[in-house]
């Protein structure tokens, strides 16, 4: 019994639709956008990759780059940033990454994007914790 369950488990995952990748490749762009956009100082572009939900909590750029200076610096400013796993479903795509700061500390980002009316992917949502730290 539990080899089969194993089994369907497996063909489970082997199910993801084949768009999925494509969903993910696409995700970690914007996430990559972004990166590079913080690494430049350019607000402008690192706020165009965020959803209209973060743009109404931050509605500016200056307001939104102090948030991410203060709340984000391991995001901000940053010695490696490195995708890990991630996953795409009901419409919103999770994935981690991982991230060694300024001081060489590591820590675990998880992004949360979703499709827009438009099509575009956007950043939802950022969660940020040192690594070894638990929830």
């Amino acid at each position: 019994m539990r080899v089969s369950a194993w089994l369907v488990l497996g063909l489970c995952l082997l199910r993801t639709p084949a768009f999925a990748g494509n969903e993910i490749d696409a995700a970690q762009g914007v996430i990559r956008a972004q990166e590079q956009a913080l690494a430049r100082d350019d607000g402008a572009t690192a706020y165009a990759q965020a959803a209209p939900e973060i743009q109404a909590l931050f509605p500016s750029i200056e307001i939104f780059m102090a948030m991410v200076r203060e709340g984000y610096a391991p995001v901000y400013r940053h010695r490696s940033f490195e995708f890990g796993p991630s996953q795409a479903q009901d419409g919103t795509i999770m994935q981690r990454v991982h991230i060694v700061d300024a001081n060489g500390e590591a820590w675990e980002a998880l992004y949360t994007l979703q499709a827009q009316t438009d099509g575009s992917l956007k950043i939802t949502g950022c969660s940020l914790l040192k690594a070894g730290q638990s929830v």
